[in-house]
């Protein structure tokens, strides 16, 4: 009979640490998940940061020595300051730089920084959505994960700002326009 006790508390005892590391799992799972969102947000700072530096290191690549002498003297619109708009030909107020502009009707890819209209013009001939992944060799890249991570970001980009869509997760085609008919247009 005592033996029958001593395997019934061992059970019960097994059965309360079996319960407590299930806690245990779940706190842990809970901070993995926590610390992972966070990882996926330095990405892409890391990512915003990198592209910036490629933009400006292709910018002064191909800037002439007379481009950077006029550069130099030319005066910056300041913040705040209203500015002709080399987009749709509107006058816009300086906020800040935008590499990709929303996109307005009448715009075409054109006007994208080199890498935004090769991922465009790659999305647009494709036969249907694609993934980051199915882009980067398309676009010259090795298909490193860091290169499908940073091209993944500028898909998303593209989406935020109207140029692709996404309307499945991960999958990218090329925006569907939606033309606004006002009540004045007919």
């Amino acid at each position: 009979m005592e033996e029958r006790w001593r395997m019934g508390s061992l059970v019960e005892e097994l059965e309360a640490r079996e319960a407590a590391a299930r806690v245990q799992v779940a706190e842990l799972e809970a901070e993995v998940a926590a610390l992972a969102e966070k990882l996926e947000l330095a990405r892409e700072s890391l990512e915003r940061l990198r592209i910036a530096r490629e933009t400006v290191a292709e910018v002064l690549a191909e800037m002439t020595p007379e481009d950077s002498a006029a550069a130099v003297d030319a005066r910056l619109p300041t913040a705040g300051e209203r500015v002709a708009s080399a987009y749709a030909g509107t006058e816009r107020q300086v906020i800040g730089v935008l590499t990709v502009p929303n996109w307005q009707p009448g715009m075409g890819p054109e006007i994208l920084p080199r890498v935004y209209r090769d991922i465009v013009e790659v999305v647009a001939d494709a036969p249907g959505p694609v993934r980051a992944k199915q882009v980067v060799p398309r676009i010259g890249l090795p298909a490193e994960s860091g290169k499908i991570e940073g091209t993944r970001s500028k898909l998303k980009r593209l989406v935020e700002r109207g140029w692709l869509d996404e309307d499945t997760p991960g999958m990218f085609a090329p925006a569907h326009r939606r033309r606004a008919t006002s009540p004045n247009s007919r």
